[in-house]
């Protein structure tokens, strides 16, 4: 199978320059057992004050796609959108980050199909895909994967959160959704 292009902090979804970020969302999501309690995470900081915000949450019965989508979404939602922002995207998630630079404007073109055909499948976690897809067009995006579980700080950080979110969601003490 080729190996697909990695999308950089350099360029957006459509491969232009971008200056550097205003806002860098870091994001993960968890699942125990697929399907099962989930947890997602993001981690929000402003490069030029060094401030960062953490927000986590959990869910009783969903998959492992439906979180690491939260994730971007609750993030992306946490930025003020009265401004456009220039807004940098982190995710050990290929479901994101491909979902967004390669994949979803097939998807958009075929009115959310996975192939051209009235009779083709639907895409899978649509009301997701449509409501982070949404979100993304508030602000000058650029995406970037990176390895889970590799040592990155800030996706180990997100990882933790989404796992105690599980955690806590199990013991009664999580936010409903």
């Amino acid at each position: 199978m080729p190996t697909r292009p990695r999308a950089v902090a350099t360029s957006d979804q459509r491969g232009r320059p971008t200056a550097a970020p205003e806002v860098i969302v870091y994001t993960d999501g968890a699942c125990s057992g697929n399907p099962g309690p989930g947890g997602w995470a993001a981690i929000l900081r402003h490069p030029a004050t060094g401030k960062e915000k953490k927000l986590s949450g959990g869910v009783p019965n969903t998959t492992n796609n439906k979180m690491e989508l939260t994730g971007a979404i609750e993030g992306l939602k946490a930025i003020d959108s009265s401004l456009r922002r220039r807004v940098h995207l982190v995710s050990d998630s290929q479901y994101v980050i491909f979902g967004l630079t390669e994949w979803i404007d097939k998807w958009i073109a075929n009115g959310w199909r996975r192939g051209k055909k009235q009779n083709s499948e639907p895409v899978k976690n649509v009301e997701l895909w449509r409501e982070l897809y949404a979100l993304t067009q508030k602000h000058d995006m650029s995406y970037e994967h990176v390895r889970g579980h590799s040592g990155h700080l800030e996706n180990e950080e997100c990882d933790r959160l989404a796992v105690a979110a599980i955690k806590a969601f199990c013991n009664g003490m999580a936010n409903d959704e």
